[in-house]
Parts: structure tokens; C-alpha cells; sequence
């Protein structure tokens, strides 16, 4: 262990989760508007589940990266560079979805589906990049366990999530 390893965890913990942080305060907001204006929310949804599993596989990675990080240079660079198009596709989907971007599935009866932005491309642009989120974050404090669990943990939520939501937008019976 380096004292380097500490140190660079913590900040990259410390930055994912003030990030997180503000997309929660977005998402509440968000989620009070939508229900205002009628919005429903579908069951068997995991929400509950993701709201803690998220920030805790962050915590874990950070821990592990405290003991055995940090990446070496091109690693953590290139760890840095996908964090950054992750962040960039996460905020291009919410600024598409606009008010109707929450953490929560609320759909607003008749509302027509959004198909412009990374959702002209792709139908959960969010979850991409939440799981560029996971493996960045892993590859820049050298978290190579906690990293495969929490991607695959948090992409079998994910999986589960976006059934409940393709159901409540009508994309699956």
C-alpha cells in the first residue's frame, strides 16, 4: 500500500458521491413535480434496493482502493477519462428527460415517451451510464473485487429496474 492509495480514494469516493448527492436533490425535486401533475408509479419496482446499494458499492471500491490503489497511471487516466463520458451521458439523458427525470419509475398518463437526446439512440442511456459510473470508478482506486461485485450486483438491479420500467412505459406486457 502506497499513501498515495488512501488518498486517491478517498477524493474519488468524496466526488462520486457529492455528484450523487446533487442528483438526489434533483430527483426529489423532480419526483414532488411529477406526482403534482398526476404522475404514477408502477410496482415490484427496486428502487429501494438501488438507493442504498449505490452509494454503498462506491464505499466498498473506496475501501478497497484505500488498501491496494491507486491504479497505475494509464489505469487511473484512462479510469478518469471514461468517469468523465460517463458523467456526460448521465447528464445528457437527464437534461433530455428534463423535469421527468427522477431516481424514481413516474410516468405521467398520456405523456408521449422522450426520443430525443441519448434516447433517440438508446432506450436507458442512464444506466449505461451508470455502469460506466461502477467500472470507472473501480479502475481508478484499484477496487478489482468490490468492482466486479458491485457492477454485477448493481446490473442485475438495473435489469430488474428496467423491466418495471419498460412495463410502466409500455414496451413489454
Amino acid at each position: 500500500m502506497t499513501t498515495q492509495g488512501p488518498a486517491v480514494a478517498a477524493l474519488t469516493i468524496a466526488a462520486a458521491l457529492l455528484m450523487m448527492g446533487g442528483e438526489l436533490v434533483l430527483s426529489l425535486f423532480n419526483e414532488r413535480q411529477l406526482r403534482a401533475r398526476g404522475a404514477v408509479e408502477p410496482p415490484d419496482d427496486v428502487i429501494t434496493t438501488m438507493r442504498w446499494a449505490y452509494p454503498v458499492a462506491f464505499v466498498a471500491m473506496g475501501v478497497e482502493g484505500a488498501v491496494v490503489g491507486p491504479s497505475p497511471g494509464s489505469v487511473l487516466l484512462g479510469g478518469l477519462v471514461m468517469f468523465g463520458l460517463a458523467k456526460a451521458l448521465k447528464v445528457w439523458a437527464i437534461t433530455s428527460l428534463g423535469p421527468r427525470w427522477s431516481y424514481r419509475v413516474l410516468i405521467l398518463p398520456g405523456a408521449p415517451l422522450v426520443t430525443s437526446g441519448p434516447y433517440r439512440y438508446l432506450s436507458h442511456p442512464n444506466y449505461l451510464a451508470v455502469l460506466g459510473e461502477l467500472v470507472s470508478v473501480a479502475a481508478i482506486v484499484a477496487a478489482p473485487i468490490t468492482g466486479v461485485l458491485a457492477t454485477v450486483g448493481f446490473g442485475l438491479l438495473m435489469r430488474a429496474r428496467i423491466r418495471v420500467e419498460d412495463r410502466a412505459l409500455g414496451r413489454l406486457r
